[in-house]
């Protein structure tokens, strides 16, 4: 899952530089722009897969303990 966010942050990154260099601005200009969308991205989408990760993971805990506590076929006191 990392290495897809990184790889993502990657092309922004990429896409970000070509953006910047065809409005004519200075390298270090588009270098530094750069890397600051690198970053909020590659932050921004490691927060919202760690979240999807926790959620996932709380559903399906809730879901096993759904199914240990519901009564089996035969266990009731009239079966």
């Amino acid at each position: 899952m990392n290495k897809i966010i990184v790889n993502f942050g990657l092309l922004v990154f990429f896409l970000s530089i070509v953006i910047f260099s065809q409005k004519g601005l200075m390298i270090q200009d588009i270098l530094l722009r750069s890397a600051v969308i690198f970053l909020v991205v590659t932050i921004m989408f490691s927060v919202l897969a760690l979240a999807f990760v926790r959620a996932i993971n709380k559903t399906a805990s809730e879901k096993q303990t759904n199914t240990v506590h519901q009564k089996l076929a035969g266990s009731g006191d009239n079966e």
